[in-house]
């Protein structure tokens, strides 16, 4: 019998320390499994709520992604049986929560890799096929036609920050799908891993003249440079500003929210805008677009077949791969959660997603 509570990790005031607090266990209905948590990931978004308290009310129980086996389960889950393994993105509720030793969640995927692969990727690989297909306007069908070619396979598409989780996952949709010119900008060490993703060409965003380059490689005449950009950063100064002086009339430019007006320091709060469009002087004609990853499921395809469909043929195809990891130790659920914030907080995470074990079993 399980447990009637059981630890949470909680946010009880912005950049105050994280708590564990004890939460119901709640037994399944409907197509929900109840799991017992393993593994969690790291996100911005994380650290974003943490010292931010971006978009949330105290106290607030965090983590979207998670990895754990079945314990239960309601009368309509189809897809799920007690001991299977499995890993998947959900927000909504608080029953959800990944950082938790139990979570009650809808159906998720099954599991063929180890917890701590599998948890690199639902969020961000979420992320990726919503920023192509609602922020982008580009078609994602599913099952893809033999033989497709999408109607816009050789436009030049620019992702900035292609490095992180959502970067690595952007390319290898979009290659997937069959766009051919996939140009990106990344810390040069990981230049040669993001070609071989599918990037055509690499560029290092660090570089003075980083702006100059990008053009040089993409002349178009009056055309835009590049028509499709995703920044993955959603930083005002390092992505966004000179991300403006590439767009053009009818480029259209997905940035992942929030826009980073200042970044978190151990001794200063950051600040955020979910305005995009407000976020740079943006050249007249430039559809600029804020990327919600959590309104996914407003795509009917998207609800019903990304998690459990999609997504587990992708991976078993090796049409996608999870992220490399780096595992944060720790002696508890808090201190591991601790140490994985500070680590975002300090901006020392590059190309990898970091990942803790949740529950000690």
């Amino acid at each position: 019998m399980a447990a009637s509570t059981h630890n949470g990790l909680v946010i009880v005031a912005p950049r105050a320390p994280y708590e564990i607090h004890q939460f119901p266990t709640i037994p399944p209905v409907d197509d929900e499994i109840r799991v017992h948590v393993k593994w969690t990931a790291s996100t911005p978004l994380d650290l974003h709520q943490a010292d931010g308290g971006l978009l949330i009310e105290m106290p607030f129980r965090t983590g979207s992604t998670s990895a754990g086996v079945v314990v239960e389960v309601g009368p309509n889950v189809k897809h799920l049986k007690v001991g299977d393994r499995v890993f998947g993105f959900a927000h909504q509720q608080p029953k959800w929560k990944g950082h938790q030793e139990y979570a009650t969640a809808p159906e998720w995927i099954p599991d063929n890799f180890s917890f701590e692969e599998a948890v690199t990727l639902p969020e961000n690989l979420v992320t990726a096929f919503n920023t192509i297909s609602t922020d982008l306007g580009l078609p994602t069908p599913w099952p893809k036609p033999e033989g497709y070619v999408p109607p816009r396979a050789d436009d030049p598409i620019l992702i900035w920050g292609a490095a992180s989780s959502v970067g690595q996952l952007t390319i290898q949709v979009l290659k997937f799908y069959g766009y051919r010119n996939l140009t990106v900008t990344a810390s040069s060490r990981h230049h040669d891993a993001l070609k071989k993703l599918g990037a055509k060409e690499a560029f290092d965003y660090r570089s003075p003249t980083i702006v100059d380059d990008l053009l040089k490689a993409s002349q178009r005449g009056d055309a835009p440079a590049y028509p499709l950009i995703v920044d993955c950063i959603g930083s005002l100064e390092g992505s966004i500003g000179p991300i403006s002086k590439i767009a053009k009339s009818g480029t259209t430019v997905a940035i992942m929210l929030p826009v980073i007006v200042k970044h978190a320091t151990e001794k200063e709060a950051p600040e955020y805008s979910m305005d995009a469009s407000t976020s740079a002087n943006w050249p007249e004609g430039v559809n600029v677009r804020g990327v919600r990853t959590f309104f996914y499921w407003r795509n009917p395809l998207f609800k019903e077949k990304l998690q459990l469909e999609i997504m587990p043929q992708l991976l078993a195809e090796g049409h996608v791969v999870p992220n490399r990891i780096r595992i944060v130790e720790g002696s508890s659920l808090l201190e591991r959660a601790t140490k994985a914030l500070e680590l975002l907080r300090s901006g020392g995470v590059s190309g990898e997603k970091l990942v803790w074990r949740v529950s000690e079993e």
